[in-house]
């Protein structure tokens, strides 16, 4: 609490994360050859890009040894989204996740005892006590799993807007340039995106939902903000990993590989590693049908002006999608389908979304917040993805 309302100075900072990662163990990944180039985002809403990320940029040579997070706060986790295909296990010990790595190029592990245990700590403490929101502590907690990886490289993806933990983008510029001062004085190339969270990214806003779109991405269907985030973050981790001398020719390579379908054998290898249910790639709609549901729709003729993603992340997170306290339990085919994204035409009486659960108890307040979290008017503003770039 006092780091949340005094703050702290970027050497309090640093060595705020040095003392984190010496709670535990910095991975030695010495034995495992090639580039080693991770990914992390601060935390959005309908944010699958890692698990589409990850295979597409292993399938290219540089391997990708993550340690994820859980659902914080109105955001999800990626942890959570994997743990919604039946069997797959983010619980290993890293002898085993470093086997993996060797075996296929990448694997998503959840936090382990030996990795920044502190931080495992002060993370559901964080959550608890309203101190999210500060920036040296989100550095600290991202920055101390990171570099205890043993990666070479690592590329940010800081959200700003009204679904991210920096509302301010101004807030969010400060975030990613601590987080990059720290990783290159630990000695780890760092670079940051800014991105928008003022929306959610893709249709789907919960676990299962979330794999089911990214399974539909990587068997190649076109959905235009997933597929320009993915691009450009595996462009720069493919330059971290000097596969490729620029950020244009890392675009070409990520498309081509998307094309050829290298991305979705890829994540089926990692699923099958990690002990997942690799059936679900042949009927992935049963991860998108929930048995309790209502449909949202819209009261008037014109174009979808905003879908808030605050809004959303709390109506998935009412509907089971994310937790309250800690020690609640996910409910995997919760969530949110966006059938209209910001800037499409609606009529009245359209469908613009659908919410779902495994608990008819928590569509009502749901439903409340979901009428809440679009507009519809005469106009729209073009959404702009990436805001900028910080080395």
């Amino acid at each position: 609490m006092a780091f949340f309302i005094q703050g702290l100075s970027k050497k309090e900072t640093f060595y705020l994360t040095k003392w984190m990662i010496e709670t535990g163990r910095k991975i030695d990944l010495s034995d495992i050859s090639g580039p080693k180039i991770d990914k992390h985002s601060t935390g959005g809403v309908g944010d699958k890009i890692s698990i589409i990320l990850v295979p597409i940029v292993a399938s290219l040579g540089v391997k990708v040894p993550m340690i994820a997070g859980r659902a914080l706060g109105h955001t999800g986790g990626t942890i959570d989204k994997l743990e919604s295909i039946p069997g797959y296990k983010a619980d290993l010990s890293i002898k085993k996740w470093k086997n993996i790595i060797k075996k296929t190029g990448c694997s998503i592990i959840s936090q382990t005892d030996e990795i920044a245990p502190a931080d495992k700590i002060f993370y559901s403490l964080r959550d608890a006590t309203g101190t999210v929101e500060s920036i040296p502590l989100i550095t600290a907690s991202i920055m101390s799993k990171k570099l205890a990886e043993g990666i070479e490289g690592l590329v940010l993806d800081v959200k700003t807007g009204k679904g991210a933990f920096m509302k301010k983008k101004k807030d969010a510029e400060n975030l990613a340039e601590e987080m990059v001062w720290v990783g290159k004085k630990y000695g780890v190339k760092t670079i940051a995106l800014l991105t928008d969270m003022n929306t959610p990214l893709g249709r789907y806003a919960g676990n299962s939902l979330e794999i089911y779109e990214c399974i539909k991405f990587l068997e190649g269907e076109e959905i235009k903000d997933l597929k320009e985030l993915t691009f450009t973050l595996g462009a720069y981790m493919l330059y971290l990993g000097k596969k490729v001398k620029g950020i244009d020719e890392g675009m070409v390579m990520m498309e081509k590989v998307w094309r050829e379908g290298k991305g979705i054998l890829k994540l089926k290898e990692m699923v099958k590693a990690h002990g997942g249910d690799i059936k679900i790639f042949e009927n992935p709609e049963v991860l998108k049908e929930a048995p309790y549901y209502k449909y949202i729709k819209a009261d008037k003729e014109g174009y979808v002006e905003e879908i808030d993603a605050y809004k959303i992340g709390l109506c998935a997170r009412e509907l089971g999608a994310g937790r309250f306290k800690k020690e609640d339990k996910i409910l995997p085919l919760a969530g949110v389908v966006i059938y209209k994204k910001q800037g499409e035409k609606v009529k009245k009486g359209d469908i613009v979304l659908k919410i779902q659960t495994e608990d008819r108890k928590r569509l009502e307040k749901a439903y409340e917040l979901a009428k809440e979290s679009f507009k519809i008017g005469k106009k729209f503003k073009k959404r702009k993805l990436i805001l900028g770039i910080i080395k």
